[in-house]
């Protein structure tokens, strides 16, 4: 994923962790300055970053309230995506890495997107293009077939797999450079349905996408149980080996973050894929619980900055 063109960093929620992880992220990179632009306001970092780094300034219109969500603090963070999504819209840059922001912030500021990845989508998607959220930790990676939606609104249809699958298949070689990539695929209901008498989805629709992305040579699992799939992840992390499959593909949020998160947090990244440029994140939120106090760990935001530098 390296490319000449710079990468652009964003603030994020400035009443958030956003400025303390990308500055000790920084410090630890600093002879690579001439590749990154920050997007945000050079009064939330030290002189050491403002005098090394590029920026786009996005100024804040109100004084830092840290750990709280304020409609100011929303509008910022938006800006500064959509100064990012403007620079990746005209080739100026390589990639986008996006410190965390707050959904109810973003709805207090009136963008009521359920999260960055539908705001780039929103501005870069071209020719009927989708983004979609991979988790990344090393060769450890999960794909989830829905995001931000409540559980009771997750729907599993053959279109859906069959479409999801297929983009993931075409980024993970063309990006990832997998030439054959080996896909699992977590059933939705608990044993894969048990034939049927825990679940009918596994029959009606998942087993039918699956046969029909067979045939068209993706080398992808029958549905599996998800307690039982993540038990090889584990194994492979806890074993220092490599993992058996090239991406496990999850039905919805939590069944796949938190085997992500319990087994690799710190190494984590949030990835947009599936538009004309990869946009990373740190897998955690904006952690207003300790902003301010100079203790949040960048290691999240390094990986996330590492995929470009």
């Amino acid at each position: 994923m390296k490319n000449s063109l710079p990468i652009v960093i964003t603030t994020g929620d400035y009443n958030g962790i956003g400025p303390e992880i990308i500055t000790k992220a920084l410090t630890k990179i600093p002879q690579k300055a001439d590749k990154i632009i920050i997007a945000g306001d050079k009064r939330l970092y030290p002189q050491s970053i403002t005098d090394r780094y590029r920026f786009i300034e996005v100024p804040m219109t109100t004084e830092l309230i840290y750990g709280k969500e304020t409609k100011e603090s929303g509008e910022f963070s938006f800006q500064c995506l959509k100064k990012a999504c403007e620079l990746a819209k005209n080739n100026k840059i390589s990639g986008i890495v996006t410190a965390p922001v707050s959904k109810n912030a973003l709805h207090l500021a009136g963008h009521n997107f359920s999260g960055q990845t539908e705001v780039i989508e929103t501005f870069l998607a071209e020719n009927g293009q989708k983004a979609e959220m991979l988790f990344v930790a090393k060769d450890f990676r999960v794909l989830l077939l829905t995001r931000h939606i409540a559980l009771k609104d997750v729907k599993i249809t053959r279109n859906l797999i069959l479409e999801k699958v297929k983009r993931l298949n075409t980024v993970l070689k063309r990006d990832f450079q997998i030439a054959s990539p080996k896909l699992a695929l977590c059933a939705l209901n608990p044993h894969a349905g048990e034939n049927g008498i825990l679940g009918k989805e596994e029959i009606t629709e998942i087993k039918p996408a699956i046969k029909e992305l067979k045939e068209r040579g993706i080398d992808i699992t029958d549905p599996m149980p998800a307690d039982t799939l993540f038990v090889s992840a584990a194994r492979a992390i806890l074993e220092n080996k490599l993992q058996q499959y090239d991406c496990y593909i999850a039905c919805y949020h939590d069944q796949g973050l938190i085997p992500m998160k319990v087994l690799a947090m710190d190494a984590a990244v949030n990835m947009t894929i599936g538009l004309n440029i990869i946009r990373t994140s740190p897998a955690h939120g904006t952690a207003y619980d300790i902003a301010g106090q100079n203790i949040a760990d960048e290691s999240s935001m390094s990986a996330a900055i590492s995929h470009f530098i």
